[in-house]
């Protein structure tokens, strides 16, 4: 089942009020990840006012998924002694069987699957599994359906959408639509419920379409056999005799009482009728002056013949085989991202009226958290700039259409205090200067903020942040030295010197900052960088590209991609973090002996990295445990730059068929990158920088604009395997401005059409008025045969322009995998809620990667 947008509130209102001290708990399952941990943080927050209580599980893959549902789900089961419940799953199984991987299945026949619980799930993973979205009902409805005794409506359920008179509590799996359920999924909802509602029958894989026509041909070849025999009514009274012997009546009285069980009565009503009236016609029409009856009549073959149940079998065999291409077509696009579900429990919280800053911060960081990790609308991959500069992370329009929704909510709960008017004037958002302190000692307000796009500015030098930017990186070639000089030249340009430059940010000259955006504004676009600073806002123009930033008084003031950043960086590496001295004797050691192999299975792997989320759930609301991590993200991002550039430099990145290839296996940093997340940003970097590379040697980007794809692996020497990740996709904007305008085009050429044939239509009268038919008539049929050809060519067009938009450059690594793992027998593990991740053995990789080279790894 699937719970519109406009009822967000129907299932978090009825918990409300049943809720009471004897209740269970609510059970959340969420994700290693930002946008995660931050929805985790509203939901909590929402529960606690309500005095509900509540348990937190992070799941770290879906082997961590299936024991959660074994220790935790299983003992709610009112069939297992417990008393039913709420599970809430936060960006965890949306693409696989949620009810098989938790194990709510019945015991035996006629049981509750569900066993009273039902389950929340929230995910901006797609392609989802149809199963959670249009089945997972309760049992009544299961029953009722089996039965056939009670309609779905009945229950509130309408082919998979719950209505308003859905009574919640009854279990099953309830997905929330983010919109593109209602939306995107129409042709997949109703092949779906169609194939629901089928008879189970055997495919024995003929082809239907020519065993239909050879059925046709027979049957027609008997029909011809029985007209000849109907020329005349004395003639077939003749011949009835020798038709009985033959035994061709017994056959066709089988085959009509047949069909009479698979004719509905109405139906039957509605035949004999129209039999009837031929026949009174036929008697009408006769000149022989026999005189006939009415009764043999009603049993004259003239009746028309009813299908067979060998062509209803094949014309079901048929449907069910179109509906199957429909929901095959739908997996096979790929993987994508859509609304981040931080932004979707900001939307409950603010329906509820219980929005307030922290609530809104944590949706913030949840949305900027995407860009980090190349999550898109066409899945895990570069993401291209906006002329708007800042923030180019998820959705393109849409996206910013949700920033947007983001500022006016800071505008809204963050006015302005009329009393500091002049003191405002000489702040960021007037002046153009990132703020980098509080108003007072007590402010914890949100404000917008020109965040260019470097990389924790705050607390790093100038130069640093420019220097491990993975925009400005790639798009200077910082891994060579001319790329360095091209970065010294663009400081020299701007006035600023290397001694200023290298200082921390918050100690350089303030002048120097109030004119730092505006020389970068100037002077950027020199060297390729439109997208590095948001412009000024100006006539017709609002404050598109701004970033926002947040104040604990005097104790720090931090933008949301600084938060994203840390938290991301504790969860890939610990709080502690790894350092670069302890990394690099463990690599020397390693060289010298051979490492034994340790948590093959990457239990306790799984387990030190649960550790690590209640470290980033802590410091999401604690501003000093963020400023000791700090030094933890700048370890993790110098670490990207080493690497990235070693790769580059070393030519260790191989261009295979269908996509790049490179390995880190040695190096002080390897360690750092056996996280899947972590591996993640370092295929971002290095993609970005291959990229470029690309438009600076072709004069564009290959693969569309839209860059190769890249698979990235990372030697895990302790348990013998590689994490191997891949990035594609790329663009990671959906442009919805040209679909629109595809749209209004292909109506406009409807129009057009429709206008012709009315035309059409009118000349063929006035020419059918004239004397001179066929002269004019085939000078006429030619022109109007042109005018057609013409118009089916472009409605062709328009077609073929909404097939490249499905599914159109979306990361299709996840369906690659698994058709390597189908043909090879490369032992390759599959734990990861990101179907682009996957776990390979040391020895199986080069295998892997020769028979994935052959796939199609981008739509």
């Amino acid at each position: 089942m699937y719970l519109p947008r406009s009822l967000i509130l129907h299932l978090y209102q009825h918990l409300i009020r049943t809720h009471h001290a004897l209740s269970p708990p609510v059970l959340i399952l969420v994700a290693l990840e930002p946008d995660a941990l931050c929805a985790c943080r509203i939901l909590t927050a929402l529960l606690k006012r309500d005095y509900i209580p509540h348990k937190i599980q992070p799941v770290s893959g879906y082997g961590d998924l299936s024991l959660a549902g074994e220790n935790l789900v299983r003992p709610m089961k009112i069939d297992n002694g417990g008393t039913g419940g709420v599970v809430v799953c936060l960006a965890v199984g949306g693409l696989v069987d949620l009810a098989m991987v938790l194990g709510l299945q019945a015991a035996k026949e006629g049981d509750d699957p569900s066993g009273g619980i039902e389950i929340w799930l929230i995910d901006a993973r797609r392609p989802w599994n149809l199963g959670n979205v249009f089945g997972g009902n309760p049992a009544d409805v299961l029953s009722a359906e089996a039965n056939g005794n009670q309609r779905p409506t009945d229950h509130g359920i309408i082919r998979g959408r719950i209505q308003p008179s859905y009574k919640p509590g009854k279990g099953g799996i309830i997905v929330y639509d983010d919109g593109d359920i209602e939306e995107d999924l129409v042709a997949e909802r109703e092949a779906y419920c169609e194939l629901v509602q089928m008879p189970q029958i055997e495919d024995d894989g003929e082809n239907s379409d020519a065993s239909g026509a050879e059925s046709e041909s027979t049957e027609s070849e008997i029909d011809e056999r029985s007209s000849k025999k109907r020329k005349s009514w004395s003639d077939r009274d003749g011949l009835g005799d020798s038709d009985s012997e033959n035994g061709r009546p017994r056959r066709r009285r089988r085959s009509n009482s047949d069909l009479s069980a698979s004719s509905s009565p109405s139906d039957s009503g509605r035949q004999g009728f129209s039999t009837n009236t031929d026949l009174d016609l036929d008697l009408r029409a006769g000149t022989d002056g026999t005189s006939l009856s009415p009764r043999p009549c009603a049993k004259s073959p003239s009746l028309p013949r009813p299908p067979s149940p060998r062509a209803l079998r094949r014309k079901l065999i048929r449907l069910r085989r179109k509906h199957h291409s429909v929901l095959s077509t739908y997996y096979a696009l790929g993987s994508s991202y859509s609304e981040p579900i931080s932004s979707i429990l900001y939307s409950l919280a603010e329906s509820l009226g219980r929005e307030d800053n922290d609530l809104l911060w944590h949706a913030i960081v949840g949305v900027s958290s995407l860009e980090l990790y190349g999550r898109s609308m066409t899945g895990v991959g570069i993401s291209s700039s906006l002329d708007a500069g800042g923030s180019a992370g998820w959705g393109g329009q849409r996206g910013e259409k949700l920033r947007q929704v983001l500022r006016d909510e800071v505008r809204r709960l963050n006015p302005p205090d009329p009393n500091d008017t002049s003191r405002e004037l000489e702040r960021g958002d007037n002046t153009g200067v990132i703020p980098t302190t509080a108003r007072s000692p007590t402010d914890t307000s949100i404000r917008l903020s020109p965040e260019p796009r470097f990389l924790l500015i705050r607390h790093w030098s100038l130069y640093d942040s420019m220097l491990h930017s993975p925009y400005l990186s790639a798009r200077l070639h910082i891994w060579s030295d001319v790329g360095r000089k091209r970065l010294h030249k663009l400081l020299a340009k701007m006035g600023v010197s290397l001694s200023q430059c290298k200082q921390s940010y918050i100690h350089m000259d303030m002048n120097l900052k109030r004119d730092l955006r505006q020389r970068l504004l100037t002077y950027a676009p020199m060297y390729g960088l439109d997208g590095l600073v948001p412009p000024a806002p100006g006539a017709g123009r609002g404050k598109e590209g701004w970033g926002f930033v947040r104040s604990w008084g005097w104790k720090a003031c931090l933008s949301a991609i600084d938060v994203a950043v840390i938290v991301g960086s504790i969860l890939e590496v610990g709080k502690s973090g790894v350092h670069t001295g302890d990394s690099a004797r463990n690599w020397d050691q390693g060289r010298k002996a051979k490492i034994e192999l340790q948590d093959e299975d990457g239990k306790a792997e799984g387990e030190e990295w649960v550790g690590r989320f209640w470290e980033a759930y802590d410091a999401l609301e604690n501003i000093e445990a963020l400023k000791l991590a700090l030094p933890t993200a700048q370890h993790l991002h110098q670490a990207i730059l080493r690497t990235g550039t070693s790769l580059i430099e070393k030519r260790q990145i191989r261009h295979l068929q269908s996509f790049h290839m490179a390995i880190v296996k040695e190096g002080p940093d390897v360690s750092l990158f056996t996280h899947p997340s972590a591996l993640t940003k370092l295929a971002l970097w290095v993609g970005e920088a291959i990229a470029e590379q690309e438009r600076d040697q072709r004069g564009k980007i290959g693969k569309g604009g839209k860059g190769t794809p890249l698979v990235l692996a990372g030697l895990n020497e302790t348990r013998g395997v590689y994490v191997v990740v891949g990035t594609g996709g790329g663009g990671g904007v959906v442009d919805f401005v040209a679909r629109q305008k595809r749209k209004e085009r292909a109506e406009a050429k409807l129009r057009i059409r429709e206008v012709r044939k009315a035309e059409q239509k009118r000349k063929q009268r006035e020419r059918a008025n004239q004397t001179e038919e066929d002269a004019e008539g085939d000078e006429g049929d030619e022109s109007d045969e042109d005018e057609d050809y013409d118009d089916n060519n472009s409605g062709d067009e328009d077609d073929d322009h909404d097939d490249e938009e499905q599914g159109k450059g979306r990361n299709r690594f996840g369906n690659a995998f698994q058709e390597v793992v189908d043909e090879t027998n490369a032992r390759i593990r599959t734990d990861s809620f990101d179907h682009c991740v996957v776990e390979v053995k040391k020895e199986d990789l080069s295998g892997f990667l020769e028979s994935l080279s052959m796939k199609i790894v981008v739509g």
